[in-house]
């Protein structure tokens, strides 16, 4: 049996980079030979949607094509699915978006000729994904790649006023942005796995991937499918010591650095003592004036097609 391709485009993606990639992965499909069809988003949630229906509609392999912002969106969509007790297909990326942090995170080409090669070589693997409960999503939401309180976070929110640029330059750009507007991190009580910590904290992620930012390496040793997070906490710090440590992350050695302090766990709680919790989730901004933040690992949930073996 053919398998059949439900393509999701977020033509808005990497500053309309997904839009300018559409002529190329159509042909790229056509190449192969791909049963596919094509659809766009027009606004934030309609890749959840789409990719509802298109589970309803049978189709073999949902394919997000855009950043970590569309691919959030079709995770979602399939685990709104699987809630309702329906069966999910497995799901691809086709990079178009600024950092693809959950594609490079995994392994995934972060070109379009290699992502398709990859679609169609068809290799698998089931990873984790991980729930963030409170701030604007009391609801919960379902990521991919992380949850960022603070400093990332407010990064992200300078790097969507830098239109014209995308990936790593962009989020190099609104970290050295926000190293002057956020000099004052939240006083927070972070649990994990039996463990407290009780200070200011600059930067707080909690990483299913590997890296931010499209170079940032958060977590190096990061495994997709073992059930844990990977967490690096970040101290207050003055804006000279931020910007001498930007190179230790850049090389995923900041752990060697007496300010960051890194763990493993399941299962987080971050309860803000002063001030809110500024926060975002695979590039989208999930807090501003939140206070609390509930975060669980999800074992072994969702199918990527593509991942090399």
């Amino acid at each position: 049996m053919t398998t059949s391709y439900k393509i999701i485009l977020n033509p808005a993606a990497g500053n309309g980079n997904g839009l300018k990639s559409l002529p190329q992965i159509e042909q790229l499909l056509r190449q192969q030979n791909v049963t596919f069809d094509l659809v766009r988003t027009d606004r934030p949630g309609h890749g959840v949607e789409l990719t509802r229906q298109a589970v309803k509609d049978g189709y073999g392999v949902i394919v997000a094509a855009g950043g970590d912002g569309t691919t959030n969106e079709i995770l979602n969509g399939l685990m709104l699915c699987k809630l309702d007790g329906m069966l999910i297909p497995p799901m691809g990326v086709l990079c178009a978006g600024r950092g693809n942090d959950f594609a490079g995170s995994l392994g995934l080409p972060e070109d379009l000729a290699g992502g398709v090669r990859s679609l169609m070589a068809g290799n698998r693997r089931v990873v984790d994904i991980g729930r963030v409960v409170g701030g604007e999503v009391p609801q919960g939401r379902y990521f991919c790649n992380c949850v960022g309180v603070g400093f990332d976070a407010i990064t992200t929110i300078e790097v969507h006023k830098l239109p014209r640029w995308g990936g790593y330059m962009a989020f190099m750009v609104g970290v050295l942005k926000t190293v002057f507007l956020y000099n004052k991190a939240p006083l927070a009580r972070i649990e994990f796995d039996g463990t407290v910590v009780t200070q200011r904290s600059l930067l707080i992620s909690i990483m299913n991937g590997r890296r931010l930012g499209g170079g940032f390496i958060m977590a190096p040793d990061s495994v997709p499918d073992d059930g844990f997070f990977d967490l690096c906490i970040a101290e207050q710090m003055s804006s000279f010591e931020v910007i001498k440590m930007i190179p230790h992350f850049t090389k995923g050695d900041q752990a060697t650095q007496s300010t960051i302090k890194t763990g493993r766990a399941a299962k987080i709680s971050i309860v803000a003592q002063d001030g809110p919790l500024p926060a975002q989730t695979d590039g989208e901004i999930i807090s501003v004036n939140g206070t609390r933040l509930d975060v669980e690992v999800l074992p072994r949930q969702l199918e990527v097609i593509g991942v090399p073996v």
